[in-house]
């Protein structure tokens, strides 16, 4: 098991409730003051495990990855769209994803992990529409906008970028 710094913050104001989260490489749990040794250490358990959960949803493997660009293949396109590989990279710091159709590839930017599956979700709807239109044309956001919330992943990864102080791309890209 991986050893990791927990911090547990009682508080006489709280009642009932348990909370935490993650403050960099430490988890945070606030419980009651009222609890008791042995409540704090069940729930210590039970926050770091659903931490973890979450982490997981949010950060997938490559293999999650290609399975989740597949799911959303069937999904939005029909199934007439399959990449032969999709994949976190670490050396997209000015882009979100990038296909190339001609080997059929996926790359997603690992800034995007730990994010809303729904945005990870618009960026692979992104790419793989790229597999069927390699230009930002009309054809290819009509097949964007198949993704229900495109347009509010679009602006979510805008605020994003200028939340960080980066350029956000010039009109509507991902790529």
């Amino acid at each position: 098991m991986v050893e990791r710094e927990i911090e547990v913050r009682r508080s006489k104001r709280r009642r009932r409730t348990v909370s935490a989260y993650r403050d960099g490489d430490k988890v945070v749990v606030l419980i009651p003051a009222s609890m008791t040794k042995a409540q704090e250490a069940e729930w210590v358990e039970t926050m770091v495990a659903r931490l973890d959960k979450q982490d997981q949803r949010r950060r997938p493997s490559d293999e999650q990855l290609f399975k989740r660009a597949m799911d959303l293949s069937t999904l939005y396109f029909g199934g007439i769209i399959e990449p032969d590989s999709v994949r976190w990279v670490e050396n997209q710091n000015s882009r979100w994803g990038s296909c190339t159709p001609g080997d059929r590839s996926i790359r997603l930017s690992h800034r995007l992990q730990g994010m809303p599956v729904w945005v990870v979700d618009y960026v692979l709807v992104h790419e793989l529409a790229h597999l069927i239109e390699p230009s930002h044309n009309e054809e290819f956001w009509s097949w964007v906008d198949r993704y229900p919330k495109a347009e509010r992943a679009k602006g979510f990864l805008m605020g994003w970028s200028s939340a960080a102080d980066m350029d956000a791309p010039a009109s509507d890209h991902v790529d």
